[in-house]
């Protein structure tokens, strides 16, 4: 059988990043090259929302991003139970309609 070999990589987050950005909505948009993710924060009352951080991805690294984010969640259920989504009320994040 053949072994994954794991490539070790060192990270390092700076004072300013190590804090994050809270944020309870999400936008996303792609082309056919790139995929866009706007995080912001909806609090209550406030009609407005500004944009806390965008990140731009190829379609590859999106794709790789869904399947990581999909095992963590299936890690953090096995863990503490299932998430419940929130029904209508209350921010979330958002899946935009598009016209092909």
């Amino acid at each position: 059988m053949d072994k994954k070999q794991t490539k070790q990589i060192s990270v390092e987050v700076d004072k300013e990043q190590a804090g994050g950005i809270y944020s309870n909505l999400a936008l996303i948009a792609h082309s056919p090259s790139e995929f866009i993710l706007d995080f912001a924060r909806l609090m209550p009352g406030m009609p407005k929302s500004k944009v806390g951080a965008r990140i731009i991805m190829t379609p590859q690294n999106a794709k790789a991003l869904l399947k990581t984010l999909e095992a963590n969640i299936q890690r953090y259920e096995g863990n503490f139970g299932e998430i419940k989504l929130p029904g209508k009320a209350g921010p979330q994040f958002h899946i935009p309609e598009t016209k092909n």
